[in-house]
């Protein structure tokens, strides 16, 4: 019997020591867990936050503005704003339009209306054409922020006091800047610095930059073409029938015309400055030119414009251009502010006329639907053309 009741104790204490060792080994296994959890989060890369609700940023006129992140819905107030939103591939953002997106222009000359104008006609109305905005509207609308521009130094400019006092009355922030041109450096700069911060503003600065790049490249390919022409040996031209605010006639014309500027073409009209002027006609018979190159945009006045005007005045029959044959069509420069892609194409043509051995790889207008896709994603050049009559890129019969 005692040895019976020992073996129970020996089985019991074992049991014992059993049970103690199976908890002390759970608890060491769960301890190192802790540990090992720990660790894990301490070593773990933090799950990304939100990122900003917000940022801010100066606009063209030096203002800061604050913007939300991400932008959802804008709207483009002034000539030239949704051209330049849509070269930055942006106008999925657009929520509504002025009236001449409403109205649209008979003919149009906006490469971007025709590939976007159906739809943009459908927008709500927040004002009319060249920056006249009604606050109710834009209240009404209720977009994430509003661009604002126009050409600095004509009746449809903008500041940054207009773009306080829209921001003021609507609590919207207003991102505004002068929509430049391409004429001199000063207004190049104003032009970069639009498109740059319209891109910081909706997140895409990527293809700001990638719009200036290729407008330098094709001005750095131009002047390689011709850059080295003499001075004497550089054809001296006029271009006529260039749209300031509506069409006009044979006296409108550019100081500064880009094409000219890039294919080292003698402007005879360049000692007037760069903005647009209107010359006189007596200068136009004195100056001759050897070329005369005319904006399909002077189609939209009576009597062709400024084709018109060759074919009846007299004194303009005189001019050697015309009587040789050297008067051809450009398409529109100004139409609700500079056409960019236009200007583009233009210097390519103009180049195949004055310089054709400079420009033997060059078809004009494959290149200027090359040109058209990149802007305002299709290659338009035919419909567009089709607008003026196809004298585009073509010699006119005077």
């Amino acid at each position: 019997m005692s040895i019976r009741i020992s073996l129970r104790c020996g089985v019991m204490i074992n049991r014992i020591h059993v049970i103690f060792c199976g908890m002390l080994l759970i608890g060491l296994l769960a301890a190192a867990g802790c540990v090992g959890d720990s660790r894990q989060g301490a070593d773990a890369t933090p799950a990304p936050s939100a990122g900003p609700s917000e940022r801010t940023l100066t606009d063209g006129f030096g203002r800061s503005v604050t913007v939300p992140v991400p932008v959802e819905s804008v709207l483009c107030s002034g000539s030239g704003c949704v051209r330049y939103l849509v070269y930055l591939q942006g106008e999925d953002l657009i929520a509504g339009v002025d009236t001449i997106e409403k109205e649209g222009r008979s003919p149009e000359g906006r490469p971007y209306a025709l590939v976007h104008g159906d739809w943009l006609g459908d927008l709500p109305l927040f004002g009319e054409f060249r920056g006249k905005d009604d606050p109710e509207k834009v209240i009404g609308i209720g977009p994430d922020l509003v661009f604002k521009t126009g050409s600095a130094g004509t009746s449809y400019g903008t500041s940054g006091a207009e773009a306080d006092t829209l921001q003021g009355k609507t609590g919207i922030p207003v991102v505004a800047f002068p929509y430049g041109s391409l004429r001199d450096e000063a207004e190049k700069a104003d032009m970069y610095y639009g498109l740059r911060v319209m891109g910081e503003a909706i997140g895409r600065e990527d293809r700001a930059e990638e719009v200036i790049a290729y407008i330098e490249a094709t001005m750095a390919d131009l002047e390689r073409r011709t850059g080295d022409i003499p001075a004497e040996e550089r054809k001296r031209v006029y271009i006529g029938g260039v749209s300031s605010a509506g069409a006009h006639g044979i006296i409108s014309t550019e100081p500064a015309y880009p094409p000219f500027l890039w294919v080292h073409a003698d402007n005879l009209a360049s000692g007037l400055g760069t903005a647009h002027v209107d010359i006189a006609k007596e200068a136009l018979v004195d100056w001759d030119p050897e070329y005369i190159f005319i904006d399909a945009g002077t189609l939209q006045m009576d009597n062709e414009g400024a084709i018109g005007q060759l074919r009846t005045d007299p004194a303009l029959r005189g001019l050697s251009a015309v009587n040789e044959g050297n008067v051809y069509a450009v398409l529109p420069y100004n139409f609700y502010n500079i056409n960019y892609e236009t200007v583009l194409a233009d210097a390519y043509f103009i180049g195949t006329v004055l310089y054709p051995d400079r420009f033997e790889d060059i078809d004009p207008e494959e290149k200027a639907d090359e040109i058209y896709a990149f802007f305002v994603g299709e290659p338009i050049f035919d419909e567009l053309n089709s607008r003026f009559g196809g004298i585009g890129f073509s010699r006119i019969p005077v």
